[in-house]
């Protein structure tokens, strides 16, 4: 079996637990002594979510830096500058040398959205530093994306509370 230094792990697919995974790899990377990252790219800052609370409390560096749900947007001009302006700060952390792993959430909405090129973020991600490992997580990843993925999971949804009236539960969904 092959070892390389880094990969690339996709969470996507439209059932629940893309961004759960992710932070459960973070929790572990931190554990192990790994210098961990998040960039958000939709989440905006609004919502205090308990995986930033936990973020904050072990000392991983974090960056919120979407202004929540499109479709709640009032300027889509402004939230593309600011899925725009996600993706610099993480090419920056990808190149920089500095982190062991990387979460970008909801980075395949960027893409998706048309905000960022996909040959940009195939780019940044074959260029990133050697021993950054990154989890991307989002619906609709890109083929593109997955082609250059280690590892990819779908989560495919077969039942969700929402869809039975029951709204967004502290400590399940945030």
């Amino acid at each position: 079996m092959a070892r390389t230094e880094s990969i690339i792990l996709v969470n996507t697919g439209h059932g629940k637990g893309k961004s759960s995974a992710a932070f459960g790899v973070m929790s572990r990377g931190w554990a192990r002594g790994w210098k961990v990252g998040v960039v958000q790219f939709i989440k905006s800052g609004k919502w205090k979510t308990g995986e930033r609370k936990l973020a904050d409390h072990l000392g991983i560096e974090w960056h919120t830096l979407g202004d929540g749900f499109t479709w709640e947007s009032q300027d889509l001009d402004e939230s593309a500058a600011k899925g725009r302006h996600a993706f610099e700060v993480a090419k920056q952390m990808l190149h920089g040398g500095n982190f062991d792993l990387l979460i970008f959430d909801e980075l395949t909405y960027a893409v998706k959205y048309g905000w960022v090129p996909v040959e940009d973020v195939v780019e940044a991600l074959t260029q990133r530093s050697p021993a950054t490992n990154v989890v991307i997580t989002g619906r609709d990843c890109p083929e593109e994306i997955i082609d250059i993925a280690d590892t990819v999971t779908e989560m495919r949804k077969i039942k969700h509370a929402y869809d039975q009236g029951i709204k967004a539960k502290k400590g399940i969904e945030y």
